[in-house]
């Protein structure tokens, strides 16, 4: 039984004239994810490190996605073999690590994505979404070519071992996280401040220097624009729960009586 690639790294080398962009789907909700996925955007993350969905509701959103032309990516909650197994074996193809700030720590979740003797991945692909029950001939011999791994770099140590991070066979891309890596700066929620812009900005030279995609998180436009010309290759502009909290205060200063209203922090 074929299966239609829809990870990452293959849209990532088909498309160099412009960046990918995509959204957060953080809502936990099927419906939403559906809602994303057919908005037009390139790809989508379902997000389990700050959102409330667990292994049933990312399956799900995942089937809900499915029937769309866009790419679906899951950022696991943490560097975890046994998690990247668990969400590997729903089918999830593109998987993002959270804190990463070493090659070793990098190694750990290619090992994880891989099965063994290449890596540490439990072996259940007859009873899993992955491999389509068994029914996709192979999986088991050509299972990284259907996985791609996505490393976050999100601290100021990553961004001193970017490249060494980003130089880990198995390592498809760096995605740079500016509130993580603006806190860890003591610039807590100024992800927008030039030493930050400065930082990420070291960041996609050392990735690229290794020959790898970098991608970025920024809802702000003007900063958004500005990686993008930097060299972003793929990029998160938006999330479906800050839209529609966006969105709904919209609603309220224009019909609901109010004083003033408080300014809101960005991602």
């Amino acid at each position: 039984m074929p299966v239609r690639m829809t990870t990452l790294r293959d849209a990532l080398h088909r498309t160099d004239e412009r960046a990918l962009a995509g959204i957060w789907v953080c809502s936990g909700s099927p419906l939403v994810a559906e809602i994303c996925a057919g908005a037009g955007l390139d790809w989508v993350l379902i997000d389990m490190e700050h959102s409330p969905n667990g292994l049933a509701s990312v399956l799900a959103q995942l089937q809900a996605v499915a029937a769309y032309p866009v790419v679906p990516v899951v950022r696991v909650p943490t560097n975890d073999p046994v998690v990247i197994k668990q969400v590997l074996d729903l089918g999830a193809q593109t998987l993002l690590v959270p804190m990463v700030s070493s090659a070793e720590q990098a190694r750990a979740a290619v090992e994880a994505m891989r099965y063994p003797p290449r890596g540490r991945r439990g072996v259940g692909s007859a009873l899993a979404r992955s491999a389509r029950w068994s029914r996709i001939d192979g999986y088991l011999h050509d299972a990284d070519e259907h996985v791609s791994l996505i490393v976050q770099i999100e601290t100021l140590t990553g961004v001193e071992a970017a490249e060494q991070i980003a130089a880990v066979d198995g390592v498809d891309g760096v995605f740079v996280g500016p509130s993580d890596l603006s806190a860890s700066m003591g610039l807590l929620g100024q992800q927008t401040h030039p030493d930050v812009v400065a930082a990420v900005g070291r960041t996609f030279e050392a990735v690229r220097a290794a020959g790898k995609h970098v991608g970025v998180n920024a809802f702000d436009p003007q900063a958004a624009q500005g990686y993008v010309e930097g060299g972003a290759g793929f990029i998160l502009v938006g999330a479906d729960v800050a839209l529609l909290a966006r969105g709904s205060e919209a609603l309220a200063q224009r019909w609901v009586p109010a004083g003033e209203q408080a300014e809101r922090d960005s991602y």
